[in-house]
């Protein structure tokens, strides 16, 4: 199921990258700097909004879809979620407006955080039915709509940008591109709730999982976003575009990576946990762990790598000498992040024992709003950067030491040490290359460090790679015979 996953999500997460960087060349040419930082600042609000309120729903299909196999028992779990998810739209958009309507924010800020939290519940419904289709395996349906949803968000915020909308432009593509979509996926998903109802009762289960799930998410948030509320009140919003440009460059990158493996990940722990207990559970594991490592660390590395021919390539001149500065910490940062996030993290949702991921996230959160206290007055930009990269690190520490008593997750040494000998290769050899600038520079140092780690992963057989490639050759050897 993994590797069926793996494959089948490729062209949604190409598109995610394709767009994620768009993004980033585009509305930082189309808005000011102080208009991205804004939107930076409404994004963040939007993203702790929906976490607070609605993400243990969606968590809860994520996990429970594969143990409510009963006709009943599936009908009671869409009629619980969905009935919870309509009740929390009716109390969080007249509270988010009369929010609104009290904050004394300056109007730019106002109008792009109202379109930022008018998307919310929009955003819930879609990603709910995003969920269902995950844990049930129908992995062309999740990646066609992810692919429609992020082009569609894309394609309406740059047409708002382009009529003057200013920092909302982004938001309201993130709102009315699911928008759009759910006429054409909601009536299907809903009718799986025919005849069941709302369990009280699998509520408060549903509530007790999901929501130290969402709470930690929060904290995860607190992470991400910290910074750019402390870099708007020490210096200013052009300082938070810049910083968002950079950390969203990096970050970004990675964090596709992540999803994309995690997207097909989750569901086929979940599923050998369920079907083949704990041993089938460490099989599967130790080879997400593998495939992890041997994506992301070179990744990761890359980018440090490539910082400033890349935001010379992709960030508007206004803000592209900060974001390169700041680019190989939040690489740093968001490699730590993904690894704790889309598999050490598992452990306690697989184990159910979530409350102790709230714990886990704590640890982190509470480090980066004192480091970015501390680093932010006296570094600025770069230091709100050193203060990411550390707490994740203090992130990693901690959950791996929570995730043991609970469900312990195989670390991939051998994978570690092979992936790390090749990224290093890679690493001395780009190092060493010349600094031609712009885009010159990036595809020569991209694709020399991309040949050089592929043919020393492939020689040391790093996280199996060797025998994966075999055995896709005989596999298609085979269909061509046939």
């Amino acid at each position: 199921m993994f590797w069926r996953g793996v494959w089948g999500y490729l062209p949604a997460n190409i598109v995610q990258g394709v767009v994620g960087f768009l993004t980033i060349v585009v509305f930082t040419r189309l808005l000011s700097a102080e208009d991205f930082g804004r939107y930076a600042l409404a994004f963040s609000v939007l993203a702790l909004a929906h976490v607070a309120v609605f993400t243990w729903v969606e968590a809860a299909m994520a996990r429970f879809w594969a143990a409510e196999q009963t006709p009943g028992g599936l009908a009671d779990l869409f009629a619980s979620l969905y009935r919870a998810a309509f009740a929390l739209t009716l109390v969080f958009l007249p509270l988010a407006a009369a929010t609104l309507w009290l904050w004394p924010g300056d109007a730019p800020l106002k109008i792009a955080v109202a379109a930022g939290l008018a998307g919310v519940p929009v955003r819930c419904l879609a990603q709910l039915a995003q969920e269902r289709y995950r844990a049930a395996g129908e992995v062309a349906r999740a990646a066609t709509f992810d692919m429609v949803r992020t082009i569609g968000a894309f394609v309406i915020g740059v047409g708002f940008a382009l009529a003057g909308a200013g920092a909302a432009s982004p938001l309201l593509g993130l709102l009315l591109a699911p928008l759009a979509c759910l006429p054409f996926v909601l009536p299907r998903e809903l009718a799986f709730a025919r005849d069941g109802r709302a369990d009280p009762a699998r509520l408060r289960g549903y509530l007790g999982y999901g929501y130290p799930i969402a709470a930690s998410l929060a904290l995860a948030l607190v992470l991400s976003s910290t910074d750019r509320f402390l870099l708007a009140a020490f210096l200013d919003a052009g300082a938070v575009g810049a910083y968002h440009a950079g950390y969203s460059l990096a970050n970004r990158t990675l964090d596709v990576m992540f999803i994309w493996l995690g997207a097909a990940g989750g569901p086929a722990l979940v599923m050998a946990l369920e079907r083949g207990g704990r041993q089938a559970l460490r099989e599967a594991a130790r080879e997400q762990a593998a495939t992890f490592v041997l994506i992301a660390l070179p990744a990761a590395a890359g980018l440090a790598l490539v910082a400033r021919p890349l935001a010379e390539v992709m960030i508007g001149q206004d803000l592209r000498e900060t974001a390169a500065t700041i680019t190989p910490w939040i690489a740093l940062g968001a490699l730590l992040a993904g690894v704790t996030t889309y598999y050490f993290h598992q452990a306690f949702t697989l184990g159910r024992r979530t409350g102790w991921l709230l714990a886990a996230m704590a640890v982190p959160a509470g480090a980066n709003v004192a480091l970015n206290l501390l680093l932010i007055p006296a570094f600025g930009v770069l230091g709100a950067a050193w203060a990411t990269a550390a707490s994740f690190a203090l992130g990693l520490l901690a959950s791996v030491g929570m995730g043991r008593r609970i469900m312990p997750m195989p670390a991939p040494w051998d994978a570690l040490w092979r992936c790390g000998a090749a990224t290093l290769v890679m690493a001395l050899a780009v190092h060493h290359l010349p600094a031609l600038g712009g885009f010159a520079e990036l595809a020569l140092k991209a694709g020399v460090g991309a040949i050089l780690y592929a043919a020393v992963a492939l020689a040391l057989n790093a996280a199996g790679v060797r025998d994966v490639a075999a055995r896709l050759f005989h596999t298609a050897r085979a269909r061509t015979a046939t």
